[in-house]
């Protein structure tokens, strides 16, 4: 972190998901190294990142944002619509605009390259645990574009559009007539969860009441919540080796000084 920056009071627990080991178990290995990181654990698929928040309190998620078939997308968006979800920031080779838009659409809070040095990626850490939002400087004014652009259109086409899978979730159950505790019962969420989720979505369709947002969406509502990404046939989940206090001098070293190296679970929680 930088001077005067204040990380949060507890060590946090952080995993890393991505398809090279080599970068994977390294950028693992020099978080674990850190005071402020309580365990750093190394994953190398999209199903054992959903296995490690399944069975494991994990903090903050470094995900690979070069997967293939947007399959990293598809895991910001499965992860962030869970109760109490980590924080997740998008690791990649590239910060194209349009990219980035994507991820926060899809819940991802910051935006890191792979090529950036080991304290840059602490200091994004640390923000992000406070609240914030990471996007690469160069790119911010891009992106901002895009992102009112894009909303006002969609608001436009389809006022569902704006929505995470969800808050659309809760505003059906909202239209079908349940309170906020029926909700939370059937969403097996939280009442603050439910209360939060509404809070955004009624900002986003520019709204002041559940009434409001109920009615803007009616049209749209029979459709909602059908689009559900689904695990089926994929395999097991196992629990990976988390990185262990004992570290590689040499490797520890190589990363403080120079750019990051590019090349069956439980019933989840309700």
């Amino acid at each position: 972190m930088r001077p005067g920056e204040a990380w949060p009071a507890a060590p946090i627990n952080v995993v890393v998901l991505d398809r090279q080991r080599t970068f994977a178990d390294a950028v693992a290995k020099w978080l674990q190294a850190n005071a402020r990181v309580a365990s750093a654990t190394a994953v190398y698929s999209a199903q054992s990142a959903r296995c490690m928040v399944a069975t494991s309190h994990i903090d903050v998620m470094l995900a690979d944002g070069d997967l293939p078939d947007n399959s990293a997308l598809t895991l910001c968006a499965e992860v962030s619509s869970r109760d109490h979800p980590p924080r997740i920031i998008v690791l990649s080779a590239s910060a194209e605009a349009g990219r980035i838009v994507a991820a926060v659409d899809a819940g991802a809070v910051a935006w890191v390259r792979k090529d950036e040095s080991g304290e840059h990626l602490l200091h994004v850490i640390g923000r992000v645990r406070r609240g914030e939002t990471w996007v690469p400087p160069a790119e911010l004014g891009r992106v901002f574009r895009l992102l009112l652009g894009e909303r006002e259109r969609m608001r436009q086409d389809d006022p569902l559009a704006v929505l995470t899978r969800r808050e659309r979730d809760v505003l059906l159950r909202m239209a079908e007539g349940a309170d906020r505790k029926e909700v939370a019962k059937r969403l097996h969420l939280s009442v603050n969860t439910v209360r939060t989720h509404m809070q955004s979505l009624m900002a986003k369709l520019g709204v002041h009441s559940a009434l409001e947002a109920v009615a803007m969406t009616w049209s749209w509502l029979d459709v909602a919540g059908q689009d559900h990404p689904g695990t089926a046939g994929e395999p097991p989940c196992r629990r990976p080796s988390t990185a262990t206090g004992s570290q590689d001098g040499s490797m520890i070293s190589r990363l403080e000084s120079t750019p990051l190296p590019l090349s069956s679970c439980r019933r989840r929680q309700k």
